[in-house]
């Protein structure tokens, strides 16, 4: 294996994790000088550059073999995020899976304006619900 392509690996869950939060990646390459790793892009807000961040850092807290450059481009679309109801399924439950805490089901009440109204809502199978991020 390539020193490009263990790099690539180690780091591999930042890539997925800024490719599913609509990062564009302008360059993925090994720089020939240094050996490290160059991962620079755009990504939709400062919340998702602090994410991708965190995810370097989760890894590795000292990163030397990585340079990450990512800048902030509004024209981006910000990722959404949605859960399909199925039977069984309440507010609750889905706060719970999604959010990590059932009493914030207000929040996918906010994140609906057009299909719920209050916790009183009926949800029923088939529905598509937007789900906002857990952090």
């Amino acid at each position: 294996m390539s020193s490009f392509d263990s790099l690539k690996a180690k780091y591999q869950p930042v890539i997925d994790l800024a490719k599913a939060s609509n990062v564009r990646i302008e360059h993925l390459h090994e720089d020939a000088q240094t050996g490290k790793l160059v991962l620079s892009g755009a990504a939709p807000s400062e919340r998702i550059v602090n994410r991708v961040w965190n995810k370097i850092k989760e890894i590795d807290s000292a990163y030397p073999d990585l340079s990450c450059q990512l800048t902030m481009d509004g024209s981006l679309p910000e990722p959404v995020r949605t859960h399909t109801v199925v039977a069984g399924d309440s507010l609750w439950k889905i706060a719970k899976t999604h959010l990590g805490e059932g009493g914030r089901y207000p929040e996918i009440i906010a994140a609906n304006p057009g299909k719920l109204v209050d916790a009183n809502s009926v949800i029923h199978p088939g529905d598509v619900l937007v789900v906002p991020d857990a952090d």
